[in-house]
């Protein structure tokens, strides 16, 4: 059976995100005074063939542990997609 993830990686609360920094700067310059924090991340997409949901689940959560996010710098959610 298919299954389908989203993963969304973001860094961890308290590290600076020097993208989101520059990024709030320029939208007060164009006058978007009201915005309080940007910060970016990642979205990524994975299909995987298993033959059940919680399997597939554990091994896009090894897949993030291993490659997909930084465990000292970044934190993941697993949603289903399926």
């Amino acid at each position: 059976m298919t299954h389908r993830f989203r993963i969304t990686i973001e860094r961890k609360p308290g590290l600076s995100d020097p993208e989101g920094a520059t990024t709030r700067k320029a939208l007060i310059d164009l006058g978007f005074e009201d915005v309080e924090h940007v910060s970016f991340g990642r979205i990524v997409s994975v299909t995987i063939h298993a033959s059940d949901e919680a399997t597939a689940r554990s091994s896009v959560d090894e897949m993030c542990e291993k490659l997909l996010a930084n465990p000292v710098m970044e934190t993941y959610t697993v949603e289903s997609e399926s």
